[in-house]
């Protein structure tokens, strides 16, 4: 009789023992950016072509760009008709990021908008306000 005290305890420590011992394996939570470009002042009678990249880098990895139509800097929008995008980082990477834009003004030069997306975070809104 002794036994089944005995038994029941030792099935009692080994199920606690399994639980205790599972990992979550839930996926982490995608990692977004919101990406939003609008002029910042009248930009109207600057007739320049310019063009816009969206980026997602990890150093100097390029994980995700994507080119914008090219326009003059005249047709950039005002902050009420921004352009927005949204892109999920590419294999949910964990890293930390520079995320943002790139841009070249024909004839005059390039230049950029860059923030860092740090890891831990699951969403970024990059606000470009162009001038």
């Amino acid at each position: 009789m002794k036994e089944y005290p005995v038994k029941a305890t030792l099935v009692s420590v080994l199920i606690l023992l399994g639980i205790s011992c599972k990992k979550d394996h839930s996926p982490a939570p995608p990692r977004k950016v919101t990406f939003q470009l609008y002029a910042a002042k009248d930009l109207s009678g600057d007739h320049h072509n310019i063009t816009f990249t969206l980026i997602i880098r990890k150093g100097q990895t390029i994980l995700f760009d994507s080119i914008l139509p090219p326009m003059q800097v005249q047709q950039v929008p005002d902050a009420a008709h921004k352009i927005v995008a949204e892109k999920l980082v590419p294999n949910n990477d964990p890293a930390d990021l520079a995320v943002g834009f790139l841009y070249e003004i024909e004839n005059v030069g390039n230049s950029w908008h860059l923030e860092e997306f740090k890891p831990g975070e699951t969403s970024k809104l990059v606000e470009f306000p162009f001038q």
